[in-house]
């Protein structure tokens, strides 16, 4: 089909080739020869008058032109993409659809179990594909890469959709044979202690970090790792603190780690997480559906 006589076909070619900047790569992602992939890059910049991808040294990168036009290809792409979607009726009992989740591992540790189980004990045949979080979500949601995300309400989008979906708060945590578990936590033994912390890889500081940063608190980070969910075990056998959310902490305890929970030495902000999605696939059944799950996983936390 052709549209002021450019093959719409091209633009799908050309999403790819803005991408990824390669055009093996984008052969490979849209399952075509590399030359294939180059006749259409060819073609492109026929109709467009313009180099597009311009050679430098080993690598591509994008004329002014092909830097004006990523955004709104995706956005085209991405709404045709929902439109399809919009189909008379969804039933999760017979769909073979792969919703694609960002989730953290907090979430991933404490909310997503039961969010598996009620599929399971619906005879869902849905597929569920839990993606890492990135530094720029929304990004994930405009590229069509992602249907939902769980993220902190502060990290929301106000270009797309969302609500609100669990509240939590944090805690300090220590191994329950410690000194520290002994002495209680006072701000002194915060302050001289060393501390466990959760970065998040090629991102900003995590929530509990910003947060104490705000409050004019600079902790001593001794250990820093990519996982929440791994701390508290890393926790044990030291003398160190970690400030997690309370309910990734409960259930450390109740699964039998050695561990004690204080209250912080200053009063953190909730943790709200909420749930968002393309402003596109507002009326989608398979992602109200989704989101109805989620919500009723929350109850049973």
């Amino acid at each position: 089909m052709h549209f002021r006589k450019l093959d719409l076909n091209l633009l799908v070619a050309l999403d790819a080739l803005i991408r990824n900047q390669n055009v093996s790569i984008a052969a490979e992602e849209l399952h075509l020869s590399q030359s294939a992939m180059s006749s259409s890059l060819s073609r492109l910049r026929r109709y467009f008058n313009d180099d597009l991808l311009i050679q430098t040294g080993r690598k591509m990168v994008l004329s002014p032109l092909a830097e004006q036009l990523e955004e709104p290809i995706r956005d085209i792409l991405v709404k045709i993409d929902a439109s399809i979607m919009l189909k008379p009726g969804f039933d999760p009992t017979t769909s073979d659809r792969e919703f694609r989740i960002c989730v953290s591992d907090y979430m991933l540790h404490t909310l997503i179990p039961y969010v598996i189980e009620m599929t399971q004990k619906q005879g869902c045949t849905v597929k569920l594909n839990f993606l890492p979080q990135v530094s720029d979500p929304k990004n994930e949601l405009d590229r069509g890469e992602a249907d939902l995300l769980i993220l902190p309400e502060i990290f929301c989008s106000d270009y797309h959709l969302s609500e609100p979906l669990i509240t939590d708060e944090f805690v300090c945590v220590v191994w329950d044979q410690s000194e520290l578990s002994k002495e209680g936590m006072t701000m002194d033994a915060f302050m001289s202690a060393g501390h466990i912390c959760m970065q998040p890889p090629n991102s900003n500081p995590s929530f509990e970090t910003h947060a104490y940063e705000m409050k004019g608190v600079s902790r001593r980070i001794d250990v820093r790792t990519f996982s929440f969910s791994c701390i508290p075990s890393l926790v044990v056998g030291t003398n160190l603190i970690a400030t997690l959310q309370k309910r990734l902490i409960d259930k450390s305890i109740l699964q039998g780690m050695a561990l004690k929970s204080f209250a912080t030495p200053v009063k953190l902000p909730l943790l709200r997480e909420s749930m968002q999605w393309h402003k596109y696939q507002n009326a989608d059944l398979g992602i109200i559906w989704l989101r109805q799950v989620f919500k009723e996983a929350v109850t049973r936390l």
